[in-house]
């Protein structure tokens, strides 16, 4: 018990002997008033010993209302990230974190009576009768704080009747026989309605004074006293003068109960009300990284429990990180009219989410979340699953194809409603003939068109499935070139599994649940399990760093050992940049949300790709959130195993190579353009080191093509809702990087 709980108990004793005497002389001018005061009911229980036989109540056949409290979400550190927003905030805590002040101010002005009378106060009906006889109606109550706390917990809403405060009283006496004072005291100030949401002290002295309600001053807890009485009306926010007169009344009845001097009083009366409304409440600044973990604690535990059911819960941000993800986005993107971006950060080692954040300027009202559910086309970045397919099947990285400018491929599979699947490469250029390290690198349309048909676009739908992509996809011909919808964190996880060795983590949001009294809701880590042997993992790391030494992602570079992958949807819709470090893995998009709009112009770049904007949020944020920490290095292949041109397989034919006049885009194969810089304080990632030799390669004979394959072609799919593109159709265009 509190300080001032101490001096409230200490003349108990006292008191009751004096209460006996009183008594009965009290209840005699009780009677007197039952018709004519609204407390008539609770005098009749007083002369009765077994309320229930008259009011016929019973405190186990009434449920008592459900008063929750907030859901609290904090960073892996225990940093808050926000509550999760409800219609009126509560937290509960014991009277011994509350300030000394708060309970002695709520007994004297509410039930100074409160510690000698039992449930109901018969001095106090006689008092009430008296005033209401006086003025002919009724003007006071004598409602004790245990009735008020009934009246909240099982009687909340019901209108006021004779039968209603029968009701009342009955419960409150036997509320009383189960529960202590301290107990009711407690629930009581831990229930009750402050205004402006608040119910309950520690969300009222979060809501006045930005502080808990431990800290409290005097004059802060004598105002907090009396607001239950009339929170709209003494509105210390919007009515001053009226709260001002009424915390002096809660301190003119402290001062009369000897529970301050009068030098306190005059000081305490003289304060300024010092108000600080805070945003302890308001909607979280991490809004991207909360809105995905709440609506996973939704799917979990149900809507209705996470609005109320005063959870606590660890999640798996990383503050420091969420904080630099925000920034190398805004960085970039933070004028009306420019694309929105989003930036997803993972753990490889075990699948927590480090970061998600996202930027919409300008754009309100998006209903889905632009780094967990929406679905955009991942452009020429899905070419990294067709990568890790060919090499479980077999084909080496030495393996050497022609890329010519346009290819044109009438396998059956590929059929559209124009006939032949045609693909170009980004801005026509023929790239010529090399090993699947340099295709992967210059991201050559034309070279895995055709390495997908050999390895079967089912079996790359499957690869990317068991690598962490969660949207739905279909095996069509262009499935290489990123025509279906996924999202930034379908993209992150994938990548992870790479920076893993191959082992597959789930992502995860939440670390740790604890229900209202602490008990543990979710504690377990699944355990990851292998999807991709090391040695494709070894391999396809290889081949991806070639895209930062010195291929389309070269913008990237974060100083250090990195592998990754450029993607740029049809007509520059959608641009990506996906790579990871062994101790991190993150996924950039850009884009319009709500459309699919060509970003023609973008700080300087025209148009925008995969390896101009998306590549330098990337750079940045991954510089930022790796300083400090050592550096690895990636999986090395030597003594490349040497192969010969491959014929094209069976299942191809007829394909024909095809010139064609480069448009004026800038090639893909050259690193991003510099540009001005007009965001303040920026700087521009520093030349991409000269790319390592590739290693020799020499003539060797190719894999067994497979048999061909001859289904019927697949129909067009439904087209998608805006800001969840997707081509949908057999194959989609033959452009991406």
């Amino acid at each position: 018990m509190s300080p001032a709980g101490d001096d409230l108990l200490a003349g108990r004793g006292r008191r009751r002997r004096a209460r006996r005497h009183r008594h009965g002389a009290v209840i005699g001018l009780a009677i007197v008033a039952l018709a004519l005061t609204a407390s008539s009911g609770a005098a009749v229980l007083l002369l009765t010993g077994a309320p229930g036989a008259i009011a016929g109540c019973h405190l186990g056949d009434t449920p008592p209302r459900v008063v929750g409290g907030d859901t609290l979400l904090t960073a892996s550190d225990g940093a808050p990230l926000g509550y999760v927003p409800t219609s009126e905030n509560r937290e509960p805590v014991p009277l011994a974190q509350m300030s000394r002040w708060l309970p002695a101010a709520t007994v004297d002005i509410e039930d100074r009576r409160f510690w000698d009378h039992g449930a109901l106060d018969p001095i106090g009906v006689a008092r009430s009768a008296i005033a209401n006889l006086a003025a002919g109606h009724v003007v006071q109550g004598a409602s004790t704080i245990t009735q008020q706390l009934v009246r909240n917990r099982y009687l909340d809403g019901q209108e006021m009747t004779l039968s209603r405060k029968l009701d009342e009283a009955c419960l409150a006496v036997q509320l009383f026989r189960r529960w202590p004072r301290q107990r009711i005291l407690n629930e009581y100030l831990n229930t009750v309605y402050y205004g402006h949401h608040a119910r309950g002290v520690q969300a009222a002295s979060w809501t006045y004074f930005s502080r808990p309600a431990s800290r409290l001053t005097l004059a802060q807890a004598a105002l907090l006293a009396g607001l239950p009485q009339a929170p709209s009306d003494d509105d210390p926010l919007l009515h001053p003068q009226a709260a001002r007169s009424r915390r002096a009344e809660v301190l003119r009845a402290m001062r009369d109960a000897h529970h301050i001097t009068a030098a306190r009083y005059r000081t305490a009366l003289a304060a300024p009300l010092r108000l600080r409304p805070g945003d302890h409440y308001a909607p979280s600044r991490h809004a991207t990284f909360f809105d995905a973990a709440q609506a996973e604690l939704v799917r979990r535990y149900g809507a209705a429990r996470v609005r109320h059911g005063g959870l606590h819960v660890t999640t798996t941000a990383d503050a420091k990180l969420q904080r630099l993800a925000e920034q190398a986005i805004g960085g970039w993107v933070n004028a009306p009219g420019e694309p929105a971006a989003a930036l997803v950060a993972m753990d490889p080692r075990t699948g927590d989410v480090l970061a998600a954040a996202s930027a919409a300027p300008g754009v309100g009202g998006l209903r889905f979340n632009l780094a967990t559910q929406s679905r955009r086309q991942a452009g020429s970045a899905f070419k990294m699953f067709t990568l890790v397919t060919a090499l479980q099947q077999g084909i080496p990285l030495s393996s050497v194809w022609n890329g010519p400018p346009s290819l044109t491929i009438g396998d059956r599979r590929c059929l559209n409603a124009d006939g032949p699947w045609v693909v170009h490469n980004f801005a026509d250029e023929s790239s010529g003939t090399m090993n699947l390290v340099d295709g992967i690198a210059h991201s050559v349309n034309t070279i895995f068109a055709q390495v997908a048909l050999k390895v079967g676009p089912e079996n790359i739908v499957r690869t990317a499935e068991r690598m962490g992509v969660r949207s739905p996809l279909t095996p069509v011909c262009s499935i290489t070139l990123g025509p279906e919808g996924v999202s930034p964190l379908d993209m992150t996880d994938a990548f992870a599994t790479l920076a893993s060795g191959g082992v597959h983590h789930a992502p995860r949001l939440l670390r740790t649940v604890h229900d209202a009294h602490g008990v543990p809701l979710l504690r377990s880590r699944p355990a990851g399990q292998r999807v991709v042997s090391a040695k494709v993992v070894h391999e396809a790391t290889y081949a991806l760093s070639a895209v930062i030494r010195g291929g389309t992602g070269t913008a990237a570079d974060p100083g250090r050992p990195a592998a990754g992958k450029t993607g740029t949807a049809e007509n520059e819709a959608d641009a990506w940049f996906c790579g990871f470090v062994p101790q991190l893995a993150a996924c950039v998009w850009v884009g319009y949300p709500q459309s699919e709009t060509p970003m023609t112009a973008l700080d300087g770049f025209s148009p925008v790709v995969g390896g101009s904007v998306p590549a330098r949020i990337w750079h940045d944020f991954m510089v930022a959130a790796l300083a400090g920490r050592p550096v690895i290095g990636l999986p090395q292949v030597r003594h490349v195993t040497p192969a010969a041109p491959a014929p094209a397989p069976a299942a191809l034919a007829p394909v024909t190579a095809t010139a064609a006049t480069a448009p004026t885009s800038p090639s893909a194969t050259s690193s991003a353009p510099s540009s001005p810089q007009r965001h303040a304080g920026h700087q521009q990632p520093a030349p991409a080191p000269a790319p390592a030799p590739a290693p020799p390669v020499a003539p060797s004979p190719p894999a067994t093509p497979s048999p061909p394959v001859t289904p019927a072609p697949t129909p067009p799919g439904p087209p998608q809702a805006p800001g969840d593109p997707s081509t949908g159709g057999a194959q989609g265009p033959g452009h991406g990087h």
